[in-house]
């Protein structure tokens, strides 16, 4: 019976102390001050700039297109593919039968190429239908083209002026549809792509510009087309201000002949060129010629190519209709510049005589 009534004692503190607790617990925590969220203050309608930026991103970004690319890679003993390369850029739809124009890096040796129009939706299978490595372009179409495609509408770079606003949007580092904005910082520049050859009339701006962003669309204050983000210039290789575009005038001539013939013309003279570092090497200003191929307007023209068997230099060209061309790249860009068709007055030095020869400019593309 004691045995009983102890257990009962215990029982009865316990329940005395656990109530007690709770009791304190009780009364520390109404004690205890609440804390509420903030009110958020209304900040009323956006700026008009705010605005007018929010909806060319809208109206615009549809139309801009993440493209990634799979490329074999080969560097076995005897050439044999030993894995897969993955690559990532930037383009924008050029017209509602799915073609898609980026930079021709972007697509360069892709087996794979993968087109992300819309966030969340699954990427489009595509074939590479044109290249255009010296102008840094290609176009590739999409295997299933989706209803409603929405073209980018296209600007003209003719009357761009230094000070003018631009906006970038692409997929820098993988990051979908980033805009970024600045302002045209110089126009005229010149961009080197390949086999010497260079892009007259780039864009420079210095809207952010990062890996990623090559082939996607640079734009005007009012969302049109102006050029086609391609290249940066920097020591980190990430943005640092300055960064280049291709005009949107060479873009509307290069792309219509990608998608029609899958190259684009290349505008020459008929003439094969001696190694501009050579030339350099040896303090020549100009072109210097090492062969003529029969039958094209160089040839027409009596221009004279280097001689190897007496050293004689021959024809060394300096300008084209006027403007310096001292090396093969500007020289190239001016040909480009005067268009396949047309005329262009060439001013040449043989020995210490000075003279102009009027030659044809053909597109070398349709000789081959």
């Amino acid at each position: 019976m004691k045995k009983i009534s102890t257990i009962f004692l215990a029982l009865f503190l316990a329940t005395l102390a656990g109530a007690i607790w709770s009791n304190a617990l009780l009364q520390r925590r109404t004690a205890e001050k609440v804390v509420e969220p903030r009110q958020i203050t209304p900040r009323g309608a956006l700026l008009e700039p705010e605005r007018a930026m929010v909806s060319l991103f809208d109206q615009t970004a549809p139309s801009v297109a993440y493209i990634t690319t799979e490329s074999l890679v080969r560097q076995g003993f005897f050439g044999e593919d030993v894995g897969v390369s993955q690559g990532a850029g930037s383009g924008f739809v050029w017209d509602a039968k799915g073609h898609v124009v980026t930079n021709n890096h972007v697509v360069a040796n892709a087996q794979k190429v993968l087109v992300q129009l819309d966030s969340g939706k699954e990427p489009i299978a595509a074939r590479v239908v044109g290249r255009a490595p010296q102008y840094d372009l290609a176009v590739v179409q999409l295997i299933q083209v989706p209803q409603n495609l929405k073209p980018i509408p296209l600007g003209s770079s003719r009357d761009l002026k230094v000070g003018q606003s631009v906006i970038a949007i692409g997929n820098p580092f993988g990051l979908t549809r980033t805009l970024t904005t600045g302002i045209i910082s110089a126009l005229d520049r010149y961009l080197p792509t390949q086999d010497y050859a260079e892009i007259s009339g780039a864009i420079q701006t210095d809207a952010a510009i990062n890996p990623g962003n090559s082939g996607g669309p640079l734009l005007d204050s009012a969302g049109r087309l102006i050029g086609v983000n391609t290249a940066i210039r920097s020591s980190s290789g990430s943005s640092a201000g300055v960064g280049f575009a291709i005009p949107a005038d060479l873009v509307n001539r290069v792309v219509p002949q990608l998608i029609a013939r899958g190259v684009a013309s290349i505008p020459g003279i008929g003439a094969r060129y001696v190694d501009p570092g050579l030339v350099a090497r040896n303090n020549i200003k100009g072109v210097v010629m090492d062969s003529i191929v029969r039958g094209t307007p160089a040839d027409e023209a009596g221009l004279q190519p280097y001689s190897r068997r007496t050293g004689e230099l021959g024809d060394v060209i300096t300008a084209v209709n006027g403007r310096t061309t001292d090396t093969l790249s500007t020289f190239v860009a001016e040909l480009d510049r005067v268009g396949v068709g047309n005329t262009a007055e060439l001013t040449v030095i043989r020995g210490k005589a000075e003279r102009k020869e009027k030659v044809r400019v053909i597109d070398l593309n349709r000789r081959s």
